[in-house]
C-alpha cells in the first residue's frame, strides 16, 4: 500500500536511514562469525605450538623449558613477516589505527586488514602473546564494517557509523556484552552518542552478541564472585582504589610506549624485532605462566580468592612487561583483556590488604578485584561508561554499579588530568595526529581563519529601524546580520531568531532599532587564528558561524567563517595529505 506522500513501501525500505539498519545487521552477522572464526583459529595456533588448548596455568608443567622459550620467538617471527609484508595495520592493537581511518580516511580501511589481523593476532596469542582478543576483534569488525560501507556506496559522513557498528559488534561477540559493545563504538570509535548513530551500532551488536551465544552459550569469560556491599564505609575506599587503578594504568601505558621507543630505534629489519620480543617474553612465560595469552585463567583465580598477596602484586608488574614486550616489540593484540588482567590484580591485593585490616566493614578480596578490572579499563582508554557497563553486564549485579562508578569516573579524571591522551590516542600523538572529536587537530592548526573565511558579509547601521532589517533579511538572504556603529566597528548581530518574537508587535516596527535587537555578546576570531581555535569557540559557544575581525583593530570586521566552510577545508586537507603519503611511499 503507498505510503505519507505517496511513497511506496520498497521506497520506504530503501530510504537511506532504513538502509543503514539493514547494512548494521549484515555486519553485525558477519562480525560475529569473525569472532567465532578467530576463536577457533586462535585455539588451533595455541594447539599448533603446545598441542594443547587449556589454559596454560594449568598445563605449563607438562610444557618443555625450550618450547616456552622458542614458540613465542617463533610466533613473533611468523607475526613480523606478515605486518612488514601484507598489512602494516595489523602491527599493536588495532583501535588507534581505526579511529585514524575515520578521522582522516573517510572511515575507510583496507579490506585486506581483517584477515591479516585474524592471522596475526592469533599466532601472537597462540604462541603466547600477553595481549588481549578485544583489540583485534574491533580491528576485524571495524575492517567488515568499512568494506560493506564501501560495498554499497555509503556517503563519507555515514561511514564512521558502518566502522562503528562493526567495532561494537566485535566488542560484544567478544566479551558476550552487547551493551557495553555499543558504549565502546560510541564513547571510544565514534565520539557521537546521536540518534542517528545509536540504532545501527545497536542492532549490530546484538546481531553479533547473537550469534556468539549460539555457538559458544551465554555465559562470561570469568567465574564471577557473588557481590555485595558489606558496609557503608566501603564507599571511602573505592575511590582509594580508582586512585591505584588510575596509577597501575598510567604505569601501563608509560611503559608499553617505552618499550616500542626502544625497539624502534633498533638498527635491524622490523620483521625480526617480533621475533626478539617473543624470545624475551618467553624468559618471563617461563617463570610466570599467568601471563601466557590473555590470561583468563589466572584472573578467575584471582576473582576468587585463590591467590597468595605477593604473587598479586608481583603479577601487576609481571604483567606490564610481559604486554609491553609483546606490543613493543611490533606484536598484534589488545590492551584490553592486559587491562582487565592488571585490575584483577591489583584489586585483589587491595582487597586482600583491606580485608585483613578490616575483615567486618569490607567484602572479600574478589569484590574488589572485579571492580579494580574496570578501574584500570577506565585509567588506560579514558573511556569509563564502556568500562562500567562491561564489568556489569559480566557481574550480572545492580550493586556494583556504585563502587564501579567511583572507581571508573576516579581513575579516568585522575589519569586525563595527568596525561592528555588515553592508551589509544597516545599512539596517534606519537605519529603527530592530535584526534579530538572525530578529527585530527594537526591539519586544522596549520590553517588559517584567513584561508577559508568569507569576506562578503551584510552588515547594518546600530539605529536601523525593524521595518527595515526585515527587509534586508528577505532582499540579502542572509542567515545573520552584522551591526556595526559609526566608525564601522562591529557592535553586535542579529538573526532572524532574534527578531522573531517581535515580528507580530503591531507600532514597533520604527520604534525597534538594531541597536535593541543585536546580540552584543560576541564570540569572534581573528584572521590570524588557526581553525582549529576558531572551530574550538564555534564547539564551546554552540553557533554556527563568528565574525573575523581584524587583529589589532578592536572591532573591525573582517570577513565571516561558518562551521561548514572549516568542514570543507578539513575535508580538503585530508585528501591532500593522502595524496602525499601515497606518493612518498
Amino acid at each position: 500500500m503507498p505510503g505519507e506522500r505517496g511513497e511506496s513501501l520498497f521506497e520506504r525500505l530503501t530510504r537511506p536511514n532504513v538502509k543503514h539498519l539493514f547494512l548494521a545487521i549484515l555486519i553485525g552477522v558477519l562480525a560475529g562469525y569473525g569472532a567465532v572464526v578467530f576463536k577457533y583459529i586462535l585455539k588451533s595456533m595455541q594447539w599448533l605450538f603446545y598441542q594443547n588448548t587449556e589454559d596454560m596455568i594449568f598445563i605449563h608443567d607438562t610444557i618443555p623449558l625450550w618450547m616456552k622459550i622458542v614458540m613465542p620467538a617463533v610466533g613473533g617471527l611468523v607475526v613480523g613477516l606478515v605486518i612488514s609484508f601484507f598489512a602494516k595495520e595489523a602491527k599493536g592493537h588495532g583501535v588507534p589505527e581505526v579511529i585514524q581511518a575515520i578521522a582522516l580516511r573517510g572511515g575507510r580501511i583496507r579490506k585486506r586488514v581483517a584477515a591479516a589481523k585474524i592471522f596475526a593476532s592469533a599466532v601472537t596469542i597462540g604462541s603466547g602473546g600477553s595481549v588481549g582478543r578485544e583489540g583485534p576483534m574491533v580491528q576485524i569488525g571495524s575492517s567488515i564494517g568499512s568494506s560493506i560501507g564501501q560495498l554499497f556506496k555509503i556517503p563519507s559522513v555515514h561511514m564512521r557509523t558502518m566502522v562503528g557498528c562493526g567495532a561494537a559488534a566485535g566488542i560484544a561477540a567478544t566479551f558476550n556484552a552487547p551493551i557495553a559493545g555499543v558504549l565502546f563504538a560510541l564513547e571510544i570509535i565514534i565520539g557521537d552518542f546521536g540518534v542517528m548513530q545509536f540504532s545501527p551500532v545497536v542492532l549490530a551488536s546484538v546481531t553479533a552478541t547473537t550469534i556468539s551465544r549460539y555457538y559458544f552459550g551465554n555465559f562470561p569469560h570469568f567465574s564471577i564472585p557473588a557481590y555485595s556491599i558489606v558496609s557503608l564505609w566501603e564507599f571511602f575506599f573505592y575511590p582509594l582504589l580508582g586512585i591505584l587503578t588510575g596509577l597501575v594504568a598510567l604505569a601501563f601505558t608509560k611503559i608499553l610506549y617505552w618499550f616500542e621507543d626502544r625497539f624502534e630505534a633498533m638498527p635491524i629489519p622490523d620483521w625480526i624485532k617480533p621475533a626478539i620480543g617473543g624470545g624475551l617474553l618467553g624468559v618471563v612465560f617461563a617463570v610466570y605462566p599467568q601471563v601466557f595469552g590473555v590470561g583468563y585463567g589466572a584472573m578467575n583465580m584471582a576473582l576468587n580468592n585463590s591467590m597468595e598477596l605477593h604473587l598479586l602484586v608481583v603479577l601487576v608488574f609481571v604483567k606490564i612487561l610481559a604486554s609491553s614486550l609483546t606490543l613493543g616489540s611490533g606484536g598484534s593484540g589488545g590492551v584490553f583483556a592486559p587491562s582487565l588482567f592488571m585490575g584483577a590484580m591489583t584489586g585483589g591485593a587491595f582487597g586482600m590488604v583491606l580485608h585483613a585490616l578490616l575483615p567486618g566493614q569490607t567484602s572479600l578480596p574478589g569484590a574488589y578485584a572485579l571492580v579494580a578490572m574496570g578501574g584500570v579499563v577506565a585509567g588506560t582508554t579514558y573511556a569509563p561508561i564502556t568500562a562500567i557497563l562491561i564489568i556489569f553486564e559480566m557481574s550480572g549485579t545492580y550493586s556494583i554499579i556504585l563502587p564501579l562508578m567511583l572507581t571508573c569516573i576516579t581513575a579516568t579524571v585522575m589519569n586525563s588530568t595527568i596525561r592528555r591522551a588515553s592508551i589509544y590516542t597516545t599512539k596517534l600523538l606519537r605519529r603527530g595526529i592530535d584526534i579530538e572529536a572525530g578529527r585530527d587537530r594537526h591539519l586544522l592548526e596549520h590553517l588559517l581563519v584567513k584561508e577559508v573565511m568569507t569576506r562578503d558579509v551584510v552588515t547594518i547601521p546600530e539605529s536601523l529601524p525593524l521595518q527595515q532589517i526585515i527587509w534586508t533579511f528577505k532582499t540579502q538572504n542572509a542567515p545573520y546580520l552584522h551591526v556595526v556603529n559609526e566608525e564601522g566597528r562591529l557592535t553586535g548581530i542579529i538573526s532572524f531568531r532574534d527578531i522573531r518574537a517581535v515580528l507580530q508587535e503591531e507600532g514597533l516596527q520604527q520604534l525597534i532599532i538594531a541597536m535593541d535587537l543585536g546580540t552584543r555578546e560576541l564570540v569572534t576570531v581573528t584572521t590570524e587564528d588557526t581553525l582549529q581555535t576558531a572551530l574550538d569557540r564555534i564547539t564551546d559557544s554552540g553557533v554556527s558561524q563568528v565574525p573575523v575581525l581584524v587583529p589589532g583593530e578592536r572591532g573591525t570586521l573582517a570577513g565571516t567563517l561558518t562551521e561548514s566552510a572549516i568542514n570543507n577545508a578539513y575535508n580538503s586537507a585530508i585528501v591532500k595529505h593522502e595524496i602525499m603519503s601515497d606518493s612518498s611511499k
